[in-house]
């Protein structure tokens, strides 16, 4: 249970917060005074602060400094009663996380805690990179042994010190924040703030307003001015998630705070310094992007500092049952059970699956399954009905499992399988699907020929390539797929000398 802490001298906010909260799964203390407030932040160890701006022994700002000094990584947000706001904003520029008027709105109040608590938890939960299957107390985990998962180990050793974009690539679901949070905490910067923005859950307007602040008036609903996150996070670590699904205007102003760490607010005139590293996800192809002219290519170069690519859980191998085993320890904690194992036809079913959405996904099922399960070991009939589901059409040659043709797999059954995991990006993993289909398909019927593939196509070989490239296409695997070659088409596509295309594609 998250907890919250209260520090206000008004009593009634004190009962009208902590029945909200409280109602919402939060633990509440309340504290009257500054003193009282600090003494049991040392007791309680709170997730959030929630600060009045007048106190009976100090101001609010004063309050703020020594809390910081306290927690630097712990998310405050103030409640004011002053129609201006002017103190609440200037504690932001010190790092306060946000600011709610009095009368306090608490659907607006209880958001406000939310997003602080996951943002308490992403700079302050430590992101720890072993091979060991229990998980700590308090942590969150990389679990792998694959090469691929340990170059990405490496790779968040070697760029966490440096002060340069990292740009983090990997299909949805593959634990992309984990590794945004482990370079913020092995770098530099690790005493600073760091705040997390989903580009693709906001409108332009809001996106901007985010992460660049407004002036009063400068549009509609702009009722106060507000500072956004590039200045409240200065000195600091940004991660911009889904970074592909930001609009052309917030693409430029993005731009200059790379090139330039400078920014105005949205309405305003006032230049403003910051010094923010930021951190970037995206699940899309940027190169494609950038060559359709949706994607700026002077940003993408400047957010590509270094790049760390997340290899998809259907390519981890026997690193899955290490995850299998490790999500148990897991939620066998959070769900007070006691289940020891996972019996020999579960295992089969999961590790036959292709796992379209990765960790995520993983989780959820095991998650699911330990629901239904009453004993000590993990049955086949308590995964989802949809597991056996997709198995069974892979089995029957119209699935897209890891091992068999892809050509009969029905898009109605791929939608419904997707819904049945109630998706938040449908869109993004049915069109990633139908591109490596269509990829693979194309290229088994020209055996491999990239310049004949990008000829049917209609497109590029340049953008092909990148598409290869992103969906991990290899030439030789969609070629061997093809059931009608026979060995002497085989021996005659042998003895042919390879298109340089094909070369440097494998």
């Amino acid at each position: 249970m998250k907890k919250i802490l209260l520090i206000d001298d008004d009593r009634s906010i004190h009962v009208l917060v902590s029945r909200a909260l409280e109602n919402s799964g939060f633990e509440v203390h309340a504290a009257t005074s500054k003193q009282a407030g600090l003494e049991a932040m040392e007791t309680m160890k709170p997730d959030v602060v929630l600060l009045d701006i007048i106190l009976p022994d100090c101001s609010g700002l004063e309050a703020f400094q020594q809390i910081r000094q306290l927690d630097g990584h712990l998310p405050v947000i103030f409640i004011t009663g002053s129609g201006t706001s002017d103190t609440a904003i200037e504690a932001m520029k010190l790092g306060g996380f946000d600011y709610i008027h009095k009368p306090v709105d608490l659907n607006q109040l209880e958001t406000l805690v939310e997003r602080a608590a996951a943002s308490r938890r992403m700079a302050a939960v430590p992101v720890g990179m072993r091979e060991i299957l229990e998980p700590d107390e308090k942590g969150d985990a990389f679990v792998g042994r694959c090469s691929a998962m340990q170059e990405v180990f490496k790779a968040i050793g070697r760029v966490a010190p440096q002060n340069i974009p990292v740009l983090i690539r990997g299909e949805s679901g593959t634990g992309k924040e984990l590794v945004a949070r482990a370079v913020f905490q092995h770098g530099s910067r690790a005493d600073g703030p760091f705040l997390a923005v989903n580009c693709a859950a906001l409108s332009e307007t809001l996106l901007e307003s985010e992460l660049f602040g407004h002036e009063k008036g400068s549009f509609t609903g702009a009722h106060e001015r507000r500072i956004g996150k590039f200045e409240q996070c200065s000195g600091g670590t940004i991660f911009l998630d889904e970074v592909g699904d930001m609009t052309p205007l917030v693409q430029s102003k993005v731009l200059r705070l790379l090139q330039e760490q400078k920014f105005e607010r949205v309405g305003g005139n006032e230049t403003i310094s910051t010094d923010v590293r930021i951190i970037s996800a995206t699940n899309r192809n940027l190169e494609e992007m950038c060559e359709e002219g949706e994607f700026r290519s002077d940003l993408f170069y400047r957010l590509n500092g270094f790049t760390i690519n997340l290899p998809p859980l259907r390519e981890r191998g026997d690193d899955r049952v290490m995850l299998f085993q490790h999500f148990l320890a897991l939620l066998n904690r959070e769900l007070t059970r006691e289940v020891e194992g996972i019996a020999p036809d579960a295992l089969h079913m999961l590790m036959e699956y292709d796992w379209p959405g990765n960790v995520r996904e993983l989780q959820s099922v095991l998650k699911q399954a330990m629901l239904q399960a009453s004993g000590a070991v993990l049955m086949a009939v308590h995964l989802p009905e949809y597991i056996s589901d997709a198995l069974s059409n892979y089995e029957s040659g119209t699935g897209a499992g890891p091992q068999s043709d892809r050509d009969g797999w029905s898009i109605r059954s791929m939608i419904d399988q997707h819904l049945a995991k109630n998706p938040d990006d449908l869109y993004a993993d049915m069109l990633s699907w139908l591109e490596t289909n269509l990829l693979s398909q194309v290229l088994q019927h020209t055996k491999g020929n990239q310049s004949e593939a990008a000829r049917l196509l209609g497109i590029t070989r340049g953008s092909l390539r990148n598409k290869i490239r992103a969906h991990n296409i290899s030439i030789s695997q969609v070629v061997s797929l093809k059931d009608d070659m026979d060995s002497g088409e085989l021996a005659e596509q042998e003895d042919t000398e390879p298109d340089p295309d094909e070369v440097a594609a494998t």
